[in-house]
């Protein structure tokens, strides 16, 4: 998924991380040269659409345009991390 707006420098990216890692979602998030942030969720649908939903708020200080999502088949991941990239 893709969520632009002001969520750079905003602690987007660890509060995303401490509330998946929080409802038991794997994946990752990272910050994109075009100030939009990407994210990666697996885990059981439930949990995975609550945090798609989540992010539609995201951190206190964000302030959220658009959430785009796209959805894929599971990669296995273990885990949620911050991506440098």
């Amino acid at each position: 998924m893709f969520v632009s707006g002001t969520v750079q420098g905003v602690y987007y990216r660890a509060t995303t991380r401490d509330t998946a890692r929080d409802r038991g979602v794997d994946g990752w998030v990272k910050n994109l040269a075009d100030g939009r942030v990407e994210a990666v969720f697996e885990g059981a649908d439930a949990d995975v659409e609550s945090m798609i939903e989540w992010c539609h708020e995201g951190s206190p200080a964000a302030d959220v345009d658009d959430v785009e999502v796209t959805y894929e088949d599971p990669r296995g991941l273990e885990g949620f991390e911050i991506r440098y990239e």
